[in-house]
């Protein structure tokens, strides 16, 4: 089931059910009932009894229902000149008199619809108090169950004798809520549903951004953590009332979950194990760890501990690098046998290769990453740069310097690699990091972050590189653009567009790798051999690998598109054509043009010159990379400034298109957007800027006492 929750595994076995309903789910906004939510919520109790459920149900809403009614009467008995009297407000119990009678109505047409027979049953805090009035209570409610008949429990209010429904707080129940919670004691209930007008239990009140919902409630870490909003609208308790029966009823070993009344079919989703509401349990300390995560607190975390790593020298920060590189090779051992098992179990689920491919880190792929950061522990310090200086006026300095971004989170597909090469680059330009690998990567992540982790130094923490381990989580984290700064995706068009719109976070990276080699007719023939092959075949899953193979159409006449189309298949590439090589060279079309294989497999399109070549890339390309061979200058030099990708190469693999060859040390990832950084981004890219001034006492006073004289000066 997806999204469900295993700490709900008892459900399976749960028969009886108490359903409270609260008056804000019952009743509009102006007091009048909600038909259709009752409607949906009676066709629901309707599904579990004939399931075999045995439904009870404890309904607010009827002094709300009976003072809207009462108070339309009243207007429309009264006179002008009783209208302009102080209004008194009307008594509680006559409107639970009215209400009720209203109510009961109700339930009993929607449930009539449904072949549903229900029965009321009125309550006061006294009855409780007679053990033969408990113990007729209970033979009653089972005969009614037994003819699937659904009984329906609200507080007496009408003839209670407290001092006023709102008001009176003592006996043995004080409001519906709490009369739920007793009448799961009471009538050996498997489960208790408190029907909210929110999701369940935040950690502060609903409205607040920052509030989180609490999925399982722990009493050793929630009861001094939780914040309190307004009382419901209309009815008595509101969420502190719902939280205190809960734990008593949780504590005596009825299982209590709160959600909303609002949802579709909520109830049906609690039994089914959804991960919705909030569960109380007996045991839930014993199945949930006391630190749930929390988005905000890793984020804010890995915002504390950067700021720590950038006060650092650039030396100290270097020999954190060091570290890490010499304890990735100490560990590769360990690093190897999780990494195996994580291929072995993609392997068995039937992944694609390309995938499997991605995930495989060999001890020569270990050995790579340790150099590379190495190279990048010896680069200059880029923190701190001072990139323009400028007088302003005499003894007045302002300085452009680079800068950390802040936080950043990566969230990555398969590479258990890029993990490494990420971290190496926040640790370097001083930025926290949030990282969010793919599942099939799990142990490979888990042992490469602890690795890296353990070689951080107490006086930075460990909580500068936060690991997610759950997709659920990362909904919470594209929230807090007040705390994270950056959003890198690397891996699918569907993930990459997904969290595209689904924050406020700037987010840098590509959607597709869809990567072209142009062979021009003045090319070298066995250099276009050579390009064509490495581009293809090096790294067929990599997003820097060709996937459109573009040929003027003289080499078609010269019959080397033959030649390179043998060679191709030799290697075992699958190809298939664009409109004009389809028939051509007899191989199947391609469904689109706009295409990325990830595998041995490209596209293969004949074009007229570097013009349709060029035009071709522009519409059907991602912005990615993509390489002339040519030996005709002029033709190279349009092909360079016109087409407009973020890594254009003459006579040369798209292959090059990565941060280590580029020099960079590694990459966060490649970036087709035209703001921030554009192609593999290194440290740089992980690098804002920010103003420095240093005067001697200036003021502005309406620019009268400055003379400016904005002077570059020397870095």
């Amino acid at each position: 089931m997806e999204n469900a929750d295993p700490n709900r595994h008892f459900l399976k076995d749960v028969k009886r059910i108490i359903i409270k309903v609260g008056t804000a789910v019952v009743t509009r906004q102006d007091g009048r009932l909600a038909v259709g939510k009752l409607g949906a919520l009676c066709e629901q109790i309707k599904e579990l009894n004939s399931l075999g459920y045995e439904i009870i149900l404890v309904s607010s809403g009827a002094v709300g229902l009976g003072r809207q009614r009462l108070r339309y009467r009243k207007l429309i008995n009264s006179s002008f000149a009783d209208l302009q009297k102080p209004q008194i407000e009307l008594d509680g119990k006559a409107c639970a008199a009215v209400g009720q009678n209203s109510l009961m109505a109700l339930y009993d047409s929607l449930f009539s619809q449904l072949d549903v027979t229900s029965a009321q049953l009125l309550v006061t805090d006294n009855d409780f108090r007679d053990k033969d009035f408990r113990k007729q209570l209970s033979e009653t409610v089972k005969s009614l169950l037994g003819l699937k008949v659904i009984p329906i429990f609200n507080e007496n209010d009408a003839v209670s004798t407290r001092k006023a429904p709102y008001e009176d707080s003592s006996g043995i129940f004080w409001d519906n809520d709490s009369l739920s919670a007793l009448l799961a004691l009471e009538l050996k209930a498997d489960l208790l549903i408190l029907l909210s007008d929110v999701e369940g239990l935040y950690s502060g009140p609903p409205s607040d951004p920052r509030s989180k919902l609490i999925h399982t409630y722990i009493k050793e870490k929630h009861q001094n953590e939780i914040t309190f909003g307004d009382k419901s609208r209309v009815g008595r308790g509101g969420m502190t009332a719902k939280v205190k029966a809960s734990i008593h009823a949780a504590e005596a070993g009825i299982p209590v979950i709160i959600t909303s009344g609002f949802a579709a079919e909520n109830i049906l989703k609690v039994l089914q194990g959804q991960l919705i509401g909030t569960l109380f349990h007996k045991d839930a300390h014993k199945w949930a760890p006391i630190k749930e995560f929390n988005a905000r607190e890793m984020a804010v975390a890995a915002r504390d501990s950067s700021r720590r790593l950038q006060a650092m020298s650039s030396e100290e920060r270097k020999q954190i690098l060091l570290k890490i590189a010499d304890a990735l090779e100490a560990h590769q051992e360990e690093i190897r046998i999780e990494n195996e098992s994580d291929v072995a179990a993609a392997q068995e689920e039937g992944c694609e290769k390309s995938l499997v491919a991605r995930l495989v880190l060999k001890k020569e792929k270990l050995a790579t990453l340790a150099n590379n950061i190495r190279l990048i522990a010896n680069m200059e310090d880029p923190i701190g740069r001072v990139l323009k200086r400028t007088e302003l006026a005499e003894g007045l300095i302002l300085e452009k310097t680079s800068s950390p971004l802040g936080v950043l989170l990566i969230v990555f597909e398969s590479r258990p690699d890029a993990l490494v090469q990420i971290a190496s680059l926040a640790i370097q330009s001083g930025n926290g990091l949030l990282l969010k690998g793919g599942k099939e990567a799990k142990r490979s992540n888990a042992i490469l972050h602890k690795v890296i982790t353990e070689a951080i130094p107490d006086s930075v923490g460990a909580k500068l590189i936060g690991l997610v381990t759950s997709r659920a989580e990362i909904p919470e984290l594209l929230k807090l653009d007040d705390v994270i700064d950056l959003v890198i995706p690397r891996g699918s068009n569907q993930l990459v567009s997904q969290i595209k719109s689904s924050t406020k976070i700037p987010v840098l990276g590509h959607a597709d790798g869809i990567c072209h080699v142009y062979v021009d007719k003045s090319a070298d023939l066995e250099m276009s051999k050579r390009i064509v092959l490495d581009a293809k075949i090096d790294y067929p899953a990599g997003c820097n690998a060709m996937e459109t193979l573009l040929v003027h159409k003289d080499l078609v006449e010269k019959g080397w598109l033959n030649y390179i189309i043998v060679d191709l298949r030799t290697e075992g590439v699958t190809l298939f054509g664009g409109p004009k090589a389809s028939p051509l060279l007899n191989i199947p079309l391609a469904r689109s043009l706009h295409h990325e294989y990830n595998s041995l497999t490209c596209t293969v399109e004949i074009v007229d010159d570097v013009f349709a070549a060029i035009d071709h890339i522009n519409l059907h390309g991602s912005a990615h990379t993509d390489s002339i061979v040519t030996e005709d200058h002029e033709v190279a030099d349009m092909f360079l400034r016109q087409v407009d990708s973020a890594a254009v190469f003459h006579n040369a693999s798209t292959r090059f298109s990565d941060g280590a060859r580029f020099g960079l040390g590694a990459e966060v990832g490649i970036s087709t957007s035209r703001i921030h950084a554009r192609g593999p981004v290194g440290v740089d890219g992980l690098l804002t800027t920010r103003w420095i001034l240093k005067g001697s006492g200036q003021i502005v006073d309406g620019d009268k006492a400055i003379s400016y004289t904005h002077k570059d000066l020397a870095i």
